[in-house]
């Protein structure tokens, strides 16, 4: 167990501008039952972060966010939706992991822009890649496990023919080279200067989207990846085949409540739902990185002293890949 008592952590009181997020000393946590306490060394800003900090939602689910992130203030103050680093203390009742373990773990709140997590178990947790420092270990996490959560829904193979909107970010990053590996076909959507990027990923074909409208393309798709939130059903009907399917990495309200009906009427799958992969979604994701077949993609890297800075930038919506939070070095 640690000897420290207290540590730093990323607190918000308040939502709002970046500058509400500010350090503060907060007491080391205990790991409870079946739980691991993780010395922090990485997390990401990610754009959930934003979004919490922000309350910037997408339209109609600030009511029902508000029981997880809250209402007139933060329920949970410390926010960072994945942590990278070492096992420090195991709870009562943990297997599989020992004290010393380098491991990466996905959040079932928030938590991870502190020096020190405790995270279940049995949850999204595993081993680190051998291969990876932990800055670069952590990209696999917030992208990595989205993508295979609505990845999980379709089925992907070497005819398939995939388009990803909002391919550069860490979702979308993470599903070029998710359907990449499987054999797909994939059409790449993003500014141009992101072209040379999602290329190297796998993209077969870029769209720069500030020259062209994507969805007036008279090529169709198996599969349409919306990483935006610009690209509803009634949007991109018509570029999705017969029997396909539209994953809606961001959806609104509205979005939610008519996706079972656009896909009774249409026999075109839509969903909004992202399931919930855990530590073997985790697992595989490190063993594709192990194998050189999956690549960590960092955009910036910024100190914990700097989080300002890091939610500042992640704000202009203009991030490739992860935004990485280094908070522990030893």
């Amino acid at each position: 167990m640690t000897t420290n008592t207290t540590m730093t952590a990323a607190v918000y009181r308040r939502f709002g501008v970046p500058e509400v997020v500010h350090l503060e000393k907060r007491a080391v946590p205990s790991p409870k039952s079946r739980e691991v306490l993780i010395r922090v060394h990485a997390s990401t800003v990610s754009a959930g972060d934003h979004r919490a900090r922000a309350y910037d939602l997408p339209e109609g689910l600030g009511m029902l966010a508000a029981g997880h992130i809250g209402l007139f203030r933060p329920k949970l103050r410390v926010l960072g939706m994945d942590a990278a680093g070492v096992v420090e203390a195991l709870g009562p009742g943990v297997t599989g992991f020992a004290v010393g373990d380098r491991v990466i773990a996905m959040l079932r709140g928030f938590g991870g822009h502190a020096e020190y997590v405790c995270v279940p178990a049995d949850g999204a947790i595993t081993r680190a890649p051998a291969n990876l420092t932990l800055e670069e270990a952590i990209t696999l996490v917030f992208g990595g496990i989205t993508a295979q959560g609505f990845l999980s829904k379709v089925s992907i193979g070497s005819d398939t023919t995939v388009l990803v909107n909002g391919a550069s970010g860490a979702v979308g990053t993470a599903v070029i080279q998710l359907v990449k590996h499987l054999g797909a076909h994939v059409t790449a959507v993003t500014s141009g200067p992101n072209a040379e990027l999602v290329t190297s990923l796998g993209a077969d074909r870029v769209i720069d989207y500030t020259r062209q409208d994507f969805t007036a393309d008279t090529q169709t798709y198996d599969v349409v990846v919306d990483c935006v939130g610009n690209a509803p059903f009634e949007r991109v009907e018509a570029l999705i085949n017969p029997g396909g399917a539209l994953l809606l990495a961001i959806c609104d309200l509205w979005g939610m409540l008519r996706a079972r009906g656009q896909s009774r009427r249409s026999g075109k799958f839509v969903t909004w739902d992202v399931g919930k992969p855990g530590a073997d979604e985790l697992a595989y994701l490190v063993s594709l990185a192990e194998s050189g077949r999956y690549r960590p993609v960092v955009d910036r890297s910024y100190v914990l002293a700097d989080i300002v800075e890091a939610h500042r930038y992640v704000d202009t919506g203009r991030k490739r890949g992860s935004v990485v939070l280094s908070i522990a070095t030893a």
